[in-house]
């Protein structure tokens, strides 16, 4: 089981999917997962990915396998996420990767690649928001006088409940899936939950977008509810290489609604720019 263990610091558990050719050194692709999840949200990608590319998954400090000791006030800054990231790639010996970000992993990617760009080969945006509006916070309420206060009297799995009814999955999603997505959301800590929430609303990537030098691929949903048009505008005005692709949906996890067709288009994207093949 691959942890980073460091002094001082969380330990950050990853895995690594690898089906390549093993007289080939392949590149590798980094899927970093969004709020409250994990490495085990990424399952369904796995097999278009992994026969061509190294895949590389790693829980955010806080989530999943990774390690709980940190000072949730101060230690959840951009820079703490990016030390991150660097001592797992320094782990697997990837001096770059293609860094793909679901939602809060997307904001993250942001940063990382305008902070980083030596280690970003391409970045992939999977309804990913440069920052979260008013709007979204709002939803987040449940009828509570804030979304903090739903946290708390729902619990995680509560909270997974009522999102994945509300924005994330439109009606008719496979019920097993709903109830495998708030069982794993539910199993997350809730005062990491809310510690990481403010962080990511009070955190805006605008200023990061112009430094960002990797191809930028955006696979957002023609209608979501996080990513609106002000999001995309944003991100056409500043940033210098983007590829966007809008796939027919009106709800957030485009990850796990259309897991193939987001797969495939990373796949070609890092191909393309690697200039190597991925058919066989």
């Amino acid at each position: 089981m691959p942890i980073v263990q460091r002094s001082n610091k969380p330990d950050l558990y990853y895995e690594v999917d690898d089906y390549t050719d093993p007289w080939k050194d392949a590149p590798c692709i980094f899927l970093q997962h969004g709020y409250g999840r994990s490495t085990q949200f990424w399952y369904r990608w796995i097999p278009y990915l992994s026969r061509f590319y190294k895949v590389i998954r790693a829980d955010l400090r806080g989530f999943g396998r990774s390690g709980k000791n940190f000072d949730l006030t101060n230690e959840l800054r951009a820079e703490d996420y990016l030390a991150d990231f660097e001592a797992v790639l320094d782990a697997m010996g990837a001096e770059s990767v293609h860094f793909c970000g679901e939602s809060l992993g997307g904001i993250l990617g942001m940063v990382f690649a305008g902070e980083r760009p030596k280690r970003m080969r391409t970045l992939t945006l999977v309804s990913a928001p440069v920052f979260l509006n008013q709007d979204f916070m709002e939803r987040s309420k449940f009828g509570h006088d804030s979304w903090e206060e739903a946290m708390r009297k729902l619990g995680a799995a509560g909270y997974a409940a009522a999102k994945n009814k509300g924005d994330r999955f439109a009606e008719g999603t496979d019920p097993g899936l709903m109830a495998w997505f708030a069982e794993q959301q539910g199993a997350s800590d809730v005062e990491v939950m809310i510690a990481v929430q403010k962080t990511i609303a009070r955190t805006n990537a605008t200023p990061w977008l112009p430094r960002i030098e990797a191809p930028v691929l955006a696979l957002f949903p023609t209608a979501g509810p996080i990513t609106s048009p002000e999001q995309e505008e944003l991100l056409r005005k500043h940033v210098r290489d983007l590829t966007m692709v809008r796939l027919p949906s009106t709800h957030h996890n485009l990850h796990l609604i259309k897991p193939a067709e987001c797969a495939r288009h990373v796949l070609y994207f890092a191909a393309q720019h690697d200039g190597v093949s991925c058919y066989e």
